[in-house]
């Protein structure tokens, strides 16, 4: 077998096997299909999706498409918790060769102004005409190299500068569990638990209409339309995929509830709070806010600040959830 293709249970990606002489015989059309959607690993001689599981489909159509046969699942899926883990390792591994590049950038920009720079207090150096001379010549074309190497010192700079932010950013992303920010843990933990609802919702009707369809009738929607193109095999695979998403799902709250935990638990609920607190979020650290309301996950507040009205002279309100509260200012 050839050309396959094969969803790497641990990357969560589907890889494309091909026969060279195959993958050159395909037409332009083709080509660009795979290209859009994959990406050629040299590593591994194959072409790797963009996307991950669960966002397979359009990746799976195009393989099928091209006539490749399925060879079915590699390697062992990975907990949330570890593909976490690989995500920090890479990102601490990447945050130090950006860090490298933004030192050798920086040396090679001071490198190329060094010669201006040494310069400085001649001035006959700046301020000598050109002459038409050989040596004159000479001198003016010395100088000039010496100004463009200066110019390209500052582009430089800002690859250093630019090397320095993706090295921050990627330090940002290999942080632990107990640097996380709790606010951004619970948007986390609600949307995982959001899509575990609807999957379960999901998965209850498709077992209905699975035993409908064992029963020898014709299984119907919610609207009472007959689904006669449905069938046991297509349940069942369904089935499976959801269960897949769900233990996914499951492990990404568990998860960033520990990172939750890992850093003191959420501090503040509507048992401690009281209308009228003036508290601080994280999102507006440099302002202080008065809790108007309570709700079951956020609190709604308005902005103290005599600039952070409306037009009819009304406070400014907005939305936050517990976890983003960091301190109470002052009780009511």
């Amino acid at each position: 077998m050839s050309n396959y293709y094969i969803r790497n249970m641990e990357t969560g990606k589907l890889e494309l096997h091909f026969d060279k002489a195959d993958y050159m015989a395909l037409t332009d059309d083709q080509k660009a299909k795979i290209r859009s959607n994959f990406l050629f690993s040299r590593g591994t001689g194959a072409w790797i999706s963009r996307c991950k599981f669960p966002n397979l489909y359009r990746p799976e159509c195009v393989a099928k498409e091209l006539g490749l046969e399925d060879a079915g699942r590699e390697g062992e899926a990975l907990t949330f918790e570890q593909q976490m883990d690989r995500k920090m390792e890479k990102a601490e591994r990447r945050a130090e060769r950006m860090e490298y590049k933004a030192d050798k950038a920086h040396e090679k920009g001071v490198a190329l102004q060094k010669p201006i720079n040494d310069m400085h207090g001649d001035i006959a150096f700046f301020t000598q005409p050109n002459i038409s001379t050989s040596s004159g010549r000479a001198f003016t074309n010395r100088r000039n190299k010496m100004f463009d190497a200066w110019e390209r010192g500052f582009a430089e700079f800002s690859k250093s500068e630019y090397y320095a932010e993706c090295a921050a950013k990627a330090r940002q992303t290999a942080s632990g569990k107990d640097q996380k920010d709790k606010a951004f843990c619970q948007r986390r933990i609600d949307e995982a638990e959001a899509s575990i609802r609807g999957l379960k919702r999901s998965i209850a009707t498709y077992e209905g209409y699975k035993k409908a369809i064992e029963n020898g009738e014709i299984p119907k929607d919610k609207y009472g339309c007959e689904l006669k193109k449905l069938t046991a095999e297509r349940i069942d695979a369904e089935l499976d995929r959801w269960y897949e998403i769900m233990e996914s799902e499951i492990g990404k709250s568990v998860y960033y509830h520990e990172c939750i935990e890992n850093q003191g638990g959420i501090s503040f609920s509507k048992e401690n709070l009281n209308k009228g607190d003036l508290v601080q979020i994280n999102r507006y650290r440099h302002s202080v806010v008065r809790i108007v309301r309570f709700g079951a996950k956020n609190v709604t507040f308005e902005f103290t600040d005599a600039h952070m009205k409306y037009a009819d002279g009304s406070p400014m309100q907005g939305k936050c959830a517990y976890a983003e509260i960091e301190k109470v200012v002052k009780s009511a």
